[in-house]
């Protein structure tokens, strides 16, 4: 059974920052690419960055690039994303997500539909930053 597990969320200041984890098991970690995502209350779910397998290619969506940083670690079977310099925007629930195909977690090519190929999904976990 795959499962895809997030943590690390919480409620922080504008300008804080936070580091959420996403443990996966059950599947091959380093046979997949693998991405964050949020949504926002009433918005469509965006892409926010994005891996590759062995991590040599990593891609920022424009709203995060500069104070977000995506990372894996192929020992834990985790992949993190750290936000600093958070801001209010930032406000919503963020997942993790896991495919063979780096293409289809990238930021720049997400839409609506690509929610329903991309391969696996954790469940989410909630950011919410305080003005």
């Amino acid at each position: 059974q795959v499962q895809l597990v997030e943590s690390g969320g919480g409620l922080v200041q504008a300008g804080g920052s936070l580091r959420l984890s996403c443990i996966v098991s059950g599947l091959r970690f380093v046979d997949y690419a693998m991405g964050w995502f949020r949504q926002a209350p009433g918005k469509e779910r965006e892409g926010v960055a994005a891996i590759s397998q062995r991590s040599g290619s990593i891609y920022y969506a424009d709203s995060v690039n500069g104070r977000f940083t995506i990372s894996r670690d192929k020992v834990k079977n985790t992949v993190y994303l750290q936000m600093n310099s958070l801001n209010p925007e930032d406000t919503a629930t963020y997942y993790c997500a896991a495919d063979t195909l780096l293409g289809r977690l990238r930021p720049a090519y997400w839409t609506t539909g690509s929610r329903a190929v991309v391969a696996f999904w954790g469940q989410g976990t909630q950011v919410t930053v305080s003005s």
